[in-house]
């Protein structure tokens, strides 16, 4: 059996998912694309041998299309995706699920009242072999009891217009997603520390890096760095402290170079490089489970929390440093 995929935007990352759907994923094809951009929509479609749908709607509503990527800009992630939930059919959203937390909440509330999971949040950090290495160390106990975690989240550059504040809700929400999934808990509260702005900024003032530390429910405590111009590459790190030893996940090294009594490792260019093979495991693991009739990763539940933690970052932004609560409305049964 084959699934049949409809793909949402067309920019970078979503024609990167419909060529890896088309070329890379087994048991997959890529039906039909949509764009705001009609012409390079449009390009795409001809390219796979795909049908060019005018928008969202119409796609959502083909019924050759038996699922659904959704890869559109972040302010219309939550309106599609409730429109996959009305229409019964799966779907990926990449991250964020909504820009706010009221919004990602209207997603959750389509499931609930559909009584059905559908929805599958883009956080493919949680199919990356490195982060499973470190979750299963802490699920087998091998390092004890988590006490701390350290967290780095640099990025060689980011595109022009890209905010201090987006380094929370657009970098940063990966490790948020990330640390709740390893630690099985939740965000309680976060505070955000400012250090010297780095020169690399775009503006003297551009607050670049920024430290934020979490407060999990059960008393672990997080740090993220989050640099968005260091210049010289793509670093992700996790380390996870623990009564009886340390779980790391280190940037993998691309390769090494030994002369004059020197050595250095390349490391990966951006994020593209980094979790390249990342992504096509997590797109392959939501057609399997698509075609079992279950769904895998990250939740919509895990969207809205990944949003709420956001949301109180950047209010801790302007904060001074004094911590702030996450605010969140109570689990529903549908995702226990």
């Amino acid at each position: 059996m084959t699934l049949r995929v409809g793909i949402i935007g067309t920019g970078s990352i979503g024609t990167d998912h419909a060529r890896m759907l088309a070329g890379r994923v087994g048991r997959a094809t890529v039906v039909a694309v949509t764009d705001v951009d009609g012409e390079r929509a449009g390009a795409l479609a001809a390219e796979l041998g795909a049908r060019h749908h005018a928008d969202h709607a119409g796609l959502i509503a083909d019924a050759d299309v038996d699922a659904v990527v959704i890869a559109s800009s972040g302010p219309a992630h939550a309106a599609q995706a409730r429109a996959c939930i009305a229409a019964g059919k799966p779907v990926l959203c990449e991250k964020p699920l909504a820009p706010t937390p009221a919004e990602a909440l209207t997603v959750v509330q389509a499931e609930v009242a559909a009584d059905r999971r559908l929805l599958q949040v883009g956080f493919m950090r949680r199919f990356d072999p490195g982060y499973l290495d470190v979750k299963g160390s802490l699920d087998a106990g091998v390092i004890g009891v988590p006490l701390l975690v350290h967290c780095v989240h640099r990025n060689p550059t980011v595109p022009p217009g890209f905010t201090p504040a987006m380094g929370l809700t657009d970098s940063m929400v990966h490790e948020l997603d990330i640390v709740r999934w390893l630690l099985d808990d939740e965000i309680i509260e976060v505070q955000v520390l400012l250090p010297h702005p780095s020169p690399n900024g775009p503006t003297p003032d551009y607050q670049d890096p920024q430290l934020a530390v979490l407060r999990m429910s059960r008393g672990v405590l997080v740090d993220v760095e989050v640099l968005l111009h260091g210049g010289f590459g793509y670093d992700v790190r996790c380390e996870v402290v623990g009564s009886k030893g340390v779980a790391a996940l280190e940037n993998p090294r691309l390769a090494s170079y030994v002369s004059a009594e020197t050595r250095r490792e390349a490391v990966p260019s951006g994020w593209k490089t980094r979790f390249a093979d990342t992504y096509r495991i997590e797109l392959q693991a939501w057609v399997n489970a698509t075609l079992a009739g279950t769904v895998v990763g990250a939740s919509a539940w895990d969207g809205y929390a990944a949003s709420a933690a956001a949301a109180a970052a950047v209010e801790a932004q302007s904060t001074s440093g004094t911590p702030v609560v996450v605010a969140m409305e109570p689990k529903p049964a549908l995702y226990a």
